[in-house]
């Protein structure tokens, strides 16, 4: 059972995400929270193993949330809820720890998606808010679509598939099954590639892989 913490100021919002996540029998809501503070005490009680977090709330963000979570619950993955108006809290948020970015109005077997791929140890990221960041970043955090694909060359055939489909959503175990391998090789590929390109977490590998055509898709 995948345990998830809800944090959201709007209460209509929870109520909706939560019944999303309640179509899947593997997917359990713990705790919900109104803003940022709560959340983080709410995630030290209940220790979920994922943490869904808008960005904008009161009194703490989800931004401010996801770097006390870091400290005071690291076995919790954090994704953020995020909208098309929020463009810049994602280029702000992709240097941390954050685990994915999902668009609150985006298809809901994405969310469900997500929520696996983050408690598995993947990335979750929605392919419009791949392509926003990719367009809000520029060059600036991450290189354009020709030096991503000559950072990627430096990697062997087979990091480069667990880079694939990593950045297609699927999960530490998902890649595992997929490449006929055990889970512990799926993340010393990880570990390698984040160590040799210089990326700080599996979301801005997942976004490389946008980046450099190795994913495509819709949202």
């Amino acid at each position: 059972m995948i345990r998830v913490l809800l944090a959201d100021d709007e209460t209509m919002i929870r109520a909706g995400v939560r019944a999303i996540l309640a179509t899947d029998p593997g997917i359990e809501v713990v705790a919900e929270a109104g803003d940022g503070h709560e959340a983080v005490e709410l995630a030290r009680e209940h220790r979920p193993d994922v943490a869904l977090l808008d960005i904008r709330m009161p009194r703490l963000d989800g931004l401010g949330a996801a770097e006390e979570l870091r400290g005071a619950v690291p076995g919790t993955a954090v994704v953020m809820l995020t909208t098309f108006s929020e463009d810049a809290y994602i280029a702000r948020a992709l240097g941390g720890g954050v685990s994915g970015f999902l668009l609150k109005s985006g298809d809901p077997r994405e969310l469900i998606a997500g929520v696996r791929a983050v408690a598995g140890g993947g990335a979750a990221l929605s392919p419009t808010v791949a392509r926003r960041v990719i367009d809000t970043l520029g060059g600036e955090r991450l290189t354009r679509a020709a030096t991503a694909r000559a950072r990627l060359d430096r990697l062997t055939g087979r990091e480069r598939e667990v880079v694939a489909l990593l950045g297609a959503g699927l999960s530490n175990q998902e890649i595992a099954d997929r490449m006929h391998v055990v889970e512990g090789t799926v993340k010393a590929h990880v570990s390698a590639v984040l160590a040799r390109l210089g990326l700080r977490n599996r979301v801005q590998l997942a976004v490389l892989a946008y980046e450099a055509g190795l994913v495509t898709g819709d949202a």
